[in-house]
């Protein structure tokens, strides 16, 4: 082939619509008339010698053609957007942007605090969080969609040889109770005590919630023997549910660091019972790594960062 048979404008065309469902969506996005969007589509099937699109229905579906092409569209415009990133580089940290994503305990309450002395180290950059599953952020980062993320549950058996995973912190649990508590006079509980108590969670439905009982029960705790008293669907909910008496709850330390300086919980130890999970810095090797991604990793992952997390051991070297 001399030339190519398409352009990066039509390949963006294809994309909008893919992702908008109609022609019509997809010229709204692109701020172009719809015309104008059918005409490249039939230029580039034309170019192409194949049909893209099945017409035969109300929604834009793609043929087996047009689906392949998607795939192939899809990595050129991140390429694209690469390249035009890297060049920005050039320059300084005087502009650029930086996405990081996170599951939802760290991005509620950890990346923010990260994302804030960033931005006092690198105010004119730009900074995205995305706050998703564990298995949505993963391929974020795989797909190229989000420059790092810190993660705390289990990736996909496929991610794990697509993208670069090192431990980065512990997240430990922690049980809490009203500080009005009958048991909040004692330092130290066991395990017997703990079957005895009304418990605050979250739906029994979320990830979050089957991550915790599965970390209790990693931990010596049947989980079953514990008494639900009330189902919550946020940790803050949750946290003020105790506060105000109505049962102890098994929440992050990084979620409960205010109310435990305020003195509003009280946080007993459970006797042989540590119940923590490990965070994880996930990255794609295979993508590049812009100037903004790389002093957030240099200059703010460290200080949150387990003594012995390859990163604190790299900064030290």
């Amino acid at each position: 082939m001399a030339e190519l048979p398409f352009t990066l404008d039509q390949l963006r065309i294809l994309k909008a619509i893919v992702h908008e469902g109609s022609f019509k969506k997809a010229a709204e996005s692109l701020y172009v008339t719809q015309p104008a969007v059918s005409l490249q589509i039939q230029n580039l099937e034309k170019q192409l010698e194949i049909a893209i699109f099945d017409r035969g229905g109300r929604k834009a579906q793609l043929t087996e053609a047009g689906k392949l092409l998607l795939k192939y569209c899809e990595r050129i415009l991140t390429q694209c957007d690469e390249a035009c990133g890297a060049i920005e580089d050039l320059h300084n940290l005087k502009g650029g942007s930086l996405i990081i994503g996170a599951s939802q305990t760290t991005g509620t309450y950890l990346m923010p605090r990260m994302i804030g002395l960033f931005r006092q180290k690198f105010p004119e950059v730009s900074v995205q969080l995305q706050v998703h599953s564990t298995r949505r952020t993963g391929w974020s980062v795989a797909n190229g969609q989000i420059d790092l993320a810190i993660i705390g549950g289990q990736l996909p058996n496929e991610l794990n040889e697509l993208l670069h995973i090192i431990p980065y912190a512990t997240d430990q649990l922690a049980l809490i109770l009203s500080q009005k508590h009958p048991l909040a006079r004692m330092k130290e509980l066991t395990k017997e005590d703990l079957y005895r108590l009304g418990f605050v969670t979250l739906d029994s439905q979320s990830t979050t919630r089957k991550v915790v009982d599965q970390l209790l029960k990693d931990s010596g705790l049947d989980v079953q023997r514990l008494r639900i008293e009330m189902e919550l669907n946020s940790l803050e909910a949750i946290k003020n549910a105790v506060q105000s008496g109505l049962g102890a709850a098994f929440l992050p330390v990084v979620s409960i660091e205010r109310e435990l300086l305020a003195g509003t919980v009280h946080k007993p130890l459970v006797a042989d019972l540590e119940v923590k999970r490990e965070l994880k810095l996930i990255s794609n090797p295979n993508r590049y790594t812009s100037r903004a991604a790389e002093a957030f990793t240099k200059e703010i992952l460290p200080i949150f960062a387990s003594d012995d997390s390859p990163i604190r051991r790299k900064l030290k070297e």
